[in-house]
């Protein structure tokens, strides 16, 4: 046996080995292919530099070239202008000449003409200047800080790994938000990633029994927040990493928030027979379940065996005294969870069509006939539909008329220490009604249904307006909408 178990140990280590190997092996051939794809990508951003410089040449020759032409242009028009005052100016100057051979009187008057011919002549009012200079050092450039910076040019640093501000972080109305900082301002970062998963295990996370990180990418800000949760597991694991154009960094050290909900299903082998129970929905079904009570007698009908579903050894029978349904007109199920301390919170959803139900909370055990809020150990809210419209509050066969509209959703608040049981319009968290009492057994959800379907949602946090509410009410010393008092 031992020389056995060292075989074994052998193989499995060989196993190990030989796996380990082919991940050596494609280790390699993935640093090949990886380093072959950031030469390629080198060699793009090189071009596309050599692209821009290219460009920018050719504008900055182009601005030359053209004020080269204007210059030129200016001089020829001086050059012309000079050309043909010198022409006019030689004419005059020989005219001139000619004059001064002359003696007669007649005549000289004629040179005084052209003494002022001479004056008035264009080559005075000529400047001799340029009016361009010739040199071009204004269309010179300077690029000793851009070749500076190309000579800095690195391949892009890994960022560093994100700092979470646990004291910044949120757990609230069935989301949570997180925020984080990076340890060093850097202006490099493009986007974070967020990831998350859910566990029942306080601390690091763990490498065996957890579920898969979910992801969330491009986060812009340094603060996100995840919405619609359901808070089945008693913990959850986060973790941000930040992201270059080109690479990602590490992950911030995990931190864990505390989601701790409750979380039940609706109970099949304790709902009445005449309903159709899946998880977290039930509906009436008048014929369905009684047909499958017919069919199963006959099944069973030379058989002392249980159905598995509706077996009195298993856990949930022995935990209601073997009453795994509800008789007669007690279309009632109840919840698989029982609440034995803290707070919780859950909602109800009606079909529209929905003629009668109850929504509350009863004691374990209660009897195949009772009906919700018709006994001293259940609590409900009561609405019907039939003919006309009511909406009530009921307690020990005592009702209470609710005047105000019926919601759609319904949210049950349940604070089991301090014996306290109130309704909320799920959508307003506006309260319909408030059951106080001392609490003396663990209580278990109950649901009673006539004519439609119901849909339960758990896993859900106490809303933050039901927990200001409840301060506000608790501060008023209590209601005057319960029960337990009516005579």
């Amino acid at each position: 046996e031992t020389l056995q178990r060292i075989v074994s140990t052998l193989v499995n280590k060989n196993d190990e080995i030989h796996n380990f190997i082919d991940m050596l092996n494609h280790t390699i051939s993935n640093v090949q292919v990886n380093s072959s794809n950031a030469i390629s990508e080198l060699d793009e951003e090189f071009d596309g530099l050599y692209s821009v410089l290219h460009e920018m040449k050719g504008s900055m020759a182009n601005t030359i070239q053209q004020e080269e032409a204007r210059k030129i242009q200016a001089l020829q028009d001086q050059l012309s202008q000079c050309s043909r005052a010198l022409e006019s100016s030689e004419e005059l100057l020989e005219l001139a000449v000619q004059s001064l051979d002359i003696k007669n009187p007649v005549e000289l008057l004629e040179v005084e003409n052209t003494g002022w011919i001479v004056t008035v002549a264009s080559a005075f009012r000529l400047s001799l200047k340029p009016k361009v200079s010739d040199s071009m050092t204004h269309m010179m450039v300077d690029f000793a800080l851009e070749k500076r910076m190309l000579q800095a040019v690195k391949f892009l640093p890994v960022p560093k790994a994100p700092e979470i501000d646990v004291a910044a972080c949120l757990v609230a109305d069935n989301c949570i938000t997180i925020s984080w900082r990076m340890p060093e301002e850097d202006s490099r970062i493009d986007h974070f990633v967020l990831e998350y998963r859910k566990t029942n295990f306080d601390g690091l996370p763990r490498l065996k029994g957890e579920q898969r990180w979910e992801l969330v990418d491009y986060i812009k800000a340094t603060q996100y927040t995840l919405s619609g949760l359901k808070f089945d597991t008693k913990y959850m694991n986060l973790r941000v990493q930040a992201c270059n154009k080109a690479v990602a960094g590490e992950y911030s050290d995990p931190v864990t928030l505390e989601t701790k909900a409750f979380v039940f299903s609706l109970d099949s082998t304790s709902s009445h027979l005449n309903l159709k129970v899946e998880d977290t929905y039930v509906e009436w079904d008048p014929t369905g379940g009684k047909g499958q009570e017919k069919i199963k007698g006959k099944e069973n009908k030379n058989s002392n065996t249980a159905s598995p579903k509706r077996s009195t050894n298993s856990p949930r029978a022995s935990a209601r005294g073997g009453r795994d349904r509800f008789a007669g007109e007690s279309y009632t199920v109840l919840g698989d969870t029982a609440v034995e301390s803290g707070q919780h919170y859950w909602e109800v959803r009606a079909q529209k069509d929905c003629k009668s139900y109850s929504v509350g909370v009863t004691y374990r055990n209660p009897g195949k006939f009772d009906q919700l809020g018709k006994t001293n150990s259940s609590w409900c809210i009561h609405i019907n539909n039939w003919l006309q419209t009511t909406f009530s509050a009921k307690h020990n066969n005592k009702a209470k008329t609710l005047d105000i509209p019926v919601p759609d959703r319904i949210g049950v608040y349940c604070d089991f220490d301090g014996g306290q049981l109130s309704f909320y319009n799920a959508n307003s968290k506006a309260l319909l009604h408030t059951f106080r009492t001392k609490f003396t057994q663990p209580l278990l959800p109950g649901f009673m249904i006539w004519c439609g379907g119901l849909t339960v949602s758990t896993g859900l946090q106490v809303p933050s307006a039901v927990k200001t509410l409840q301060k506000s009410e608790n501060g008023l010393g209590g209601s005057t909408s319960s029960l337990n008092n009516v005579a």
